[in-house]
């Protein structure tokens, strides 16, 4: 089973709201997941994202691959390895 950090919509018509969940890549975008570990909501100015950093380096320890949607978002707060932020931190 191979694990993918994705987004899964729960908004209402012409109003998304997504969760981050941890999900197998061969169910539906919005069918079963195995965690939720965070939420994103475009229409905040800027666009909102919280999500649970334990829980998002316990799935990549396992094995998890993070859609490109995903990646960008938790590489923009410095989540992901070879971010700017932690980079910056580094250096």
């Amino acid at each position: 089973m191979a694990v993918k950090i994705r987004l899964t919509r729960i908004g209402a018509k012409k109003k998304p709201f997504y969760r981050i969940v941890a999900a197998d890549s061969q169910s539906p975008r919005d069918g079963k997941f195995l965690e939720i570990l965070g939420t994103y909501d475009p229409h905040q100015d800027p666009a909102e994202v919280k999500v649970k950093p334990e829980l998002i380096k316990k799935w990549l320890d396992e094995g998890a691959k993070c859609t490109d949607t995903v990646a960008a978002l938790l590489k923009a707060r410095g989540l992901l390895p070879g971010s700017p932020e932690k980079a910056a931190a580094a250096g």
